[in-house]
């Protein structure tokens, strides 16, 4: 049976009438039918074709479902806050939100644990495509009345559909690792939700899930949102099932423990090295404009970090690195290879066979040693 054409949440520009208003002729009063310039201008190209675009605009009641258009060569925009809540000395005091949201852009959305609720203050993801939405990581805590995740994904998942005028969101939820309870705890919230596939924890089932059983850790998996493929690549070395996911429609890897802004403990070097030489070609090959990791432990001076289990965080980095951090890494991690010992570099540390409270007087040449004011 043939089906109307779903509605689409841009268009392609008409050609242009060879009365085009010229930019030199903003000074003279025109008609209405002409339309001032630079409004109507269609010459001006400001959504060429290929150039990946967030929705402006979508219908106020749309009729059928709004598809959006994710094949492009571009970055999706997006926009990270620069502050996030973090925490206060007396965590029971605590009046910030449980789960606080940021929407990088319309299909794109950042979560974090209060850091009250659990001093990881781990950050998760939730993703929309034209057919389903993922969830990268489930949080610290299964709690629902201490973290209610299930609750904010929900809510953002209803406001999302009313939107696209769809009636149910498919949703997927997987994590970076089912070792690390910091990234897992909250799964159980999702146990039992209508229209929800949870990744396997064990890692037979995990690598079965995504098509690597039998490439695993060379090969690489995929969810598909529709028309928003998200890559599934093994990043195994903070821990023997760790994945890190890529998102081509805003260039962003999200890659848990493996690589964030903070005490990166290794636990298998060997590994740990394999996996940045993985993502080193795999953005080589594909755009990479952020890193997202799980967590931030550094401060906003170069290689300090706040020391573990505090629930007050005052002077944090930001969370997103540039795609240079994975030669950064990538260089510390061979020099440590087979030693116990911790390197400090300007955006995270790595510890590898060392405990994760260890310190070191080893200061990185070229790196600024400030030192920071205690904040109690």
């Amino acid at each position: 049976m043939p089906q109307t054409p779903p509605q689409t949440s841009s268009s392609a520009p008409s050609s242009a009438p060879s009365s085009a208003p010229s930019p030199t002729a903003g000074a003279t009063p025109q008609s209405a039918a002409a339309r001032p310039y630079p409004n109507g201008n269609v010459d001006m190209g400001y959504n060429p074709p290929g150039v990946r675009n967030t929705d402006s605009a979508l219908p106020l009641h749309p009729g059928e479902p709004v598809v959006h258009d994710y094949a492009a060569e571009d970055a999706a925009p997006g926009n990270i806050a620069f502050r996030w809540i973090h925490g206060s000395e007396v965590a029971a005091k605590n009046s910030d939100p449980r789960v606080q949201v940021v929407q990088y852009n319309e299909d794109t959305f950042l979560m974090r644990q209060n850091v009250g609720v659990d001093w990881q203050a781990p950050f998760t993801y939730l993703l929309f495509g034209n057919a389903g939405a993922l969830l990268i990581d489930s949080g610290a805590t299964a709690n629902a009345s201490h973290y209610p995740l299930r609750d904010k994904v929900d809510a953002i998942i209803a406001r999302w559909s009313q939107a696209r005028g769809r009636s149910k969101v498919p949703l997927t939820v997987a994590l970076t690792s089912g070792e690390d309870t910091a990234q897992n705890a909250g799964l159980v919230q999702f146990a039992g939700r209508p229209d929800t596939t949870i990744v396997p924890k064990p890692l037979a089932a995990m690598k079965g899930f995504y098509g690597l059983a039998g490439s695993w850790p060379s090969g690489t998996g995929a969810i598909d949102l529709g028309d928003r493929v998200i890559e599934v690549i093994p990043t195994p070395g903070t821990h023997r099932d760790g994945v890190s996911f890529y998102d081509p429609y805003c260039d962003i890897l999200f890659t848990g423990d493996l690589l964030f802004p903070g005490r990166i403990n290794i636990s298998n070097d060997a590994d740990f090295v394999t996996s940045l030489e993985r993502l080193q070609d795999f953005a080589a090959a594909n755009p990479v404009r952020w890193i997202l990791g799980g967590h931030i432990d550094s401060m906003f001076v170069p290689g300090k970090t706040h020391r573990r289990f505090m629930t007050f965080k005052p002077y944090e980095r930001v969370l997103e690195m540039g795609p240079e951090a994975i030669d950064d890494a990538l260089a510390t991690a061979r020099e440590i290879r087979g030693r116990k010992l911790m390197m400090i570099r300007s955006d995270f540390s790595l510890l590898n066979g060392v405990s994760p409270d260890a310190r070191t007087r080893d200061w990185p040449e070229g790196v600024p040693n400030i030192s920071v004011p205690f904040h109690f």
